[in-house]
């Protein structure tokens, strides 16, 4: 219908159609908070030149954390601004990670300085319940506030806790006090090799070899020969991952896991504290076998001293030429154990959620940004260095037990000695008793953990099976990643149960229902005086049936475990 002039000029014509074309009553803004100059001058200050790409959003978070001590609801809706993302996306990131304090408007943000008390099972048997209570009696809230944390990966030293960024070995509050008196909050880095030293004893001639000259496919066979298996806990064989990247069309990346948080673990902290060169060496070589485009170095944030050495030493790769400037991108984790499952971390080094994928596709085919992407443990990347140099029989020349190889055990709780301990893999629980100096004093053998709280408990009477991989499934559980606590006669399989599961409640990612309810479900009915076993197998089964990852799949074991070895405690 054709409009009268009047209509075409804007006017209030008697038949006024809905299109307007002068000025409505519309917001004079978007929805939702509304951007301020002040932050987003001082978040565009902050960032600088740093590119404002999606992938980057924690790292740029953790700028924001770390220079502010918080992030406030101002300065969120300033970073979305500058990396044009919505506000919600922002926050559900932000709050998804448990070392990002989210400030709205109105809240009092927190105290200047924060301690992180580990609550594990480790610590919670050298008295960290204890230690936290004191802590918070003697210490001003309004200056410093105590919380809770999970396994910082020091069991050997326990209890523990971080101030602010330094971490105290067997805490006292009168440790604790002194710190804080002395202003000592930052991490403090332990003596290490460096790259001269470690070029000094022959680093970096074989990844320089091969690279010349080398043959990827012979190299595979050679870590194949050794009977290297992925040690972050699956046992994938090492070697049959680069052929399956291999065979996608790039361009592909490496992605390495130093997210290590099953308590009890510290393995990979112990060899990065001690010759990260080792490991360095080992993911170049992976990279080169698979041409890898680009390396992706995700470390949790538990350790700052590690994280200071990675930068350290991957800026002294690059000065040496051994590395392209920026090939090796450093990602800092911000406290999220589900991150240590492969896609889980992928969708965080992606700025994400750390929110499991469901599978297939494998991350071999699409994984980063899409693309094929090889994953590797740090410690399996070790062992990767260490055979091209010293030969498979590195690992495969030890034999025990019929097991041939050898594993590194972190070994804690009731020992005279907690420790790394590097044995051959078909060690038993007698021989990392052993090897630790005994139990400690006044402590019998009770049970045991063999790999970590998703391996559940074992009773003392176990004590002649390899702890290798395959070894432990017909009894119920498995291997691991090798982190071993031990129980004594002092202590209570059941409340050691417990402790596992308030873990698994806690770092659930909440994605699906059967974690996420079940284990919340499962604490509350491990709390009753005495257990319903039938209703616990039950909800067990669900959750191992129906969960899209390993932590739901593993986190009914301890419960599970409890009943079959142990049913006089519940």
């Amino acid at each position: 219908m054709a409009l009268d002039a009047e209509e075409k000029a804007g006017g209030k014509g008697p038949e006024k159609g809905v299109w307007k074309s002068g000025k409505g009553r519309g917001r004079r803004h978007p929805k939702g908070r509304q951007l301020q100059d002040a932050p987003w001058e001082e978040v565009r200050a902050l960032l600088g030149s740093r590119p404002r790409r999606r992938d980057l959003l924690i790292e740029h978070l953790h700028l924001l954390q770390d220079h502010f001590g918080y992030l406030s609801a101002p300065h969120l809706r300033a970073l979305a601004e500058e990396m044009r993302l919505s506000m919600a996306e922002v926050w559900e990131v932000a709050s998804f990670y448990a070392h990002f304090d989210l400030v709205k408007e109105g809240e009092a943000p927190p105290p200047a300085l924060t301690i992180r008390v580990c609550d594990s099972l480790s610590c919670e048997l050298a008295g960290a319940q204890e230690l936290k209570e004191a802590l918070e009696e003697g210490l001003d809230p309004a200056e410093v506030r105590v919380l809770r944390a999970p396994c910082m990966g020091r069991c050997d030293t326990a209890p523990v806790l971080e101030l602010g960024h330094n971490h105290i070995d067997a805490a006292t509050p009168e440790k604790v006090r002194t710190a804080i008196a002395a202003g000592d909050t930052h991490a403090n880095l332990p003596d290490y090799e460096a790259l001269a030293a470690y070029r000094a004893g022959g680093g970096y001639a074989v990844l320089t070899q091969l690279r010349a000259e080398g043959d990827w496919e012979a190299v595979q066979e050679k870590v194949l020969a050794s009977g290297l298996r992925g040690l972050g806990g699956a046992g994938f064989p090492s070697g049959k991952k680069w052929g399956f990247v291999r065979a996608n069309p790039g361009p592909r990346y490496l992605a390495v896991n130093g997210d290590e948080g099953e308590p009890g673990t510290f393995k990979d902290r112990y060899y990065l504290e001690r010759v990260p060169h080792l490991f360095l060496e080992g993911m170049l070589i992976a990279a080169w076998a698979v041409e890898a485009e680009r390396i992706y170095l995700y470390m949790r944030d538990e350790y700052p001293a590690v994280l200071e050495i990675l930068r350290r030493e991957i800026a002294a790769l690059e000065e040496a030429g051994l590395a392209a400037p920026g090939m090796i991108d450093l990602r800092r984790g911000a406290g999220a154990y589900i991150c240590g499952e492969e896609s889980a971390m992928i969708e965080s080094i992606e700025g994400k959620r750390g929110i499991p994928r469901h599978r297939p596709p494998y991350v071999a085919q699409v994984g980063l940004f899409g693309q094929p992407t090889l994953v590797h443990n740090v410690e399996t990347l070790h062992w990767v260095a260490r055979i091209c140099r010293e030969g498979p029989e590195v690992l495969s020349g030890t034999e025990l037990n019929g097991r041939k190889g050898r594993r590194s055990f972190s070994v804690s709780g009731r020992v005279a000695r907690p420790g790394m301990y590097d044995l051959p893999a078909g060690s038993t629980i007698r021989d990392l008793i052993a090897a630790a100096g005994g139990m400690a004093a006044g402590q019998s053998f009770k049970a045991y953990q063999p790999g970590g709280p998703s391996s559940g408990l074992l009773p003392a009477t176990m004590d002649d099976i390899p702890l290798d991989f395959d070894m432990l499934q017909p009894h119920g559980s498995f291997i691991g990643s090798a982190a071993v606590v031990v129980l004594s006669d002092q202590d209570s399989a059941r409340a050691a149960a417990l402790n596992m599961l308030r873990f698994f409640e806690d770092e659930s990612c909440g994605q699906c229902t059967p974690c996420r309810v079940g284990c919340e479900k499962a604490v509350k009915l491990m709390q009753a005086e005495s257990w319903d076993a039938p209703l616990l197998e039950e909800l067990s089964q669900a959750m191992v049936d129906a969960s899209i990852c390993g932590l739901g799949q593993a986190a009914p074991n301890p419960i599970r475990s409890v009943i079959k070895h142990f049913p006089e405690e519940i």
